[in-house]
């Protein structure tokens, strides 16, 4: 008799992180306790839609007292393998590489980036941030020593199809792009897409 594993929507395990956050904005409020209903009310999903969501992986409230704000949060870390800090590659030290850096929003939330890499010889050897800007080309070499599994790509989209290749045979298996083209994978590799453009031309359909 084989086991089968649940495999959770992809669209449930995006609304995590959303439910963590707002966990954490209630932690620094000195909150103990919180509903459905109130997570519901800062995030704008159904109450039922949210319990509906954290029944994929157990129980963790209780009728008629809520969700604990700290062991909820410690399980959707868990759930989430926020419990350690991932380090990050970044690829682009423009300018968009240099408010990444700079964003200090990694940090304290379970990212950090680690090391930088760049083809412009007059950025190479530089520093951004506490990291060493390094050449693209030592990127086999570099990701496999220190074994990380997570990038950022912030290269124009000419050159993004590469670097995504090369990150990817280097052992990384997330991507979040901020190159403005579809990057195609293999299935174990893990990408996400960031484009003001596309998010601004969507909401623009509704001002008309």
């Amino acid at each position: 008799m084989t086991s089968t594993t649940k495999v959770v929507p992809d669209i449930v395990i995006g609304r995590l992180p959303l439910y963590l956050r707002a966990l954490t904005y209630l932690a620094e409020e000195s909150r103990e306790l919180t509903s459905s209903q109130e997570l519901s009310d800062r995030l704008g999903i159904s109450p039922a839609q949210i319990r509906k969501d954290l029944s994929h992986f157990g129980e963790f409230g209780k009728q008629g007292t809520g969700y604990n704000i700290l062991f909820l949060s410690q399980q959707l870390q868990r759930i989430l393998h926020l419990a350690e800090e991932w380090e990050v590659v970044l690829v682009g030290a423009g300018d968009l590489g240099h408010a990444l850096v700079h964003y200090g929003g990694f940090e304290g939330r379970g990212f950090r980036i680690a090391v930088v890499f760049d083809r412009d010889p007059q950025k190479i050897g530089k520093k951004l941030g506490e990291s060493e800007i390094f050449d693209v080309e030592a990127m086999p070499t570099i990701i496999k020593d220190m074994g990380i599994k997570v990038s950022i790509i912030a290269v124009p989209a000419s050159d993004a199809h590469t670097v995504a290749d090369t990150l990817i045979e280097s052992g990384v298996r997330a991507i979040l792009n901020y190159a403005p083209i579809t990057l195609s994978v293999p299935p174990h590799v893990q990408v996400q897409y960031i484009d003001p453009v596309i998010h601004l031309q969507r909401m623009t359909y509704y001002l008309a």
